[in-house]
């Protein structure tokens, strides 16, 4: 499996460590220090403006901010930014110095410090490009049917693999009969 976001793009869970087989969260004690963090923090997140939004709009007109779809940055120094506003994180993320913020705290204060002394991108700059893919109208793979592929070989074409001695044996198996089995024998005795 692979990296996920959760909630909002930006942030990437690793996907064994979220969730189980069957897609659910796993407990919390079980999800690795770093992503327990970042999820439980998200509880917190959800109700949040966008904070290039709240430096515009300011306490006021909070009401006015947009409703953040991004998420970059430390637990507790974080930008949460709405689709408006994140092209002008990444411009200033890549062409602003903003990258010497990685891994701190300060990265949230000094984009916006940046932003509310009138930084923006520029109109040519469009910004990150997002692949979105609803799980539903992803494409399936046409692949055969496992079973399709099962077959049995003609016995003096078989190969029988003893995995405890590493031998390998051509040519089906040593025993003649079903009577010829030794049923009784524990095949974990010599594990």
């Amino acid at each position: 499996m692979g990296k996920v976001s959760i909630a909002f793009r930006g942030w990437r869970f690793d996907e064994d460590a979220v969730f189980d087989g069957d897609g659910n969260f796993r407990p919390l004690e079980e999800i690795p220090e770093d992503e327990r963090r970042r999820l439980v923090r998200l509880d917190v997140l959800q109700d949040l403006p966008c904070d290039a939004c709240y430096v515009v709009q300011g306490e006021e007109n909070l009401q006015q901010c947009n409703v953040p779809t991004a998420v970059y940055g430390e637990v507790f120094g974080e930008v949460l930014l709405c689709d408006e506003h994140e092209s002008d994180f990444y411009y200033w993320w890549t062409h602003e110095g903003g990258d010497a913020y990685r891994g701190s705290k300060e990265l949230e204060d000094a984009f916006l410090d940046w932003f509310a002394d009138g930084g923006r991108a520029p109109d040519w700059y469009d910004g990150p490009e997002h692949v979105e893919t609803d799980p539903d109208t992803a494409p399936r793979p046409d692949v055969p049917d496992p079973s399709a592929l099962d077959f049995e070989l003609p016995e003096d074409e078989q190969v029988e693999i003893d995995l405890h001695e590493g031998e390998v044996r051509e040519g089906g198996s040593d025993v003649e009969s079903v009577d010829d089995l030794d049923l009784g024998d524990d095949p974990t005795r010599n594990l």
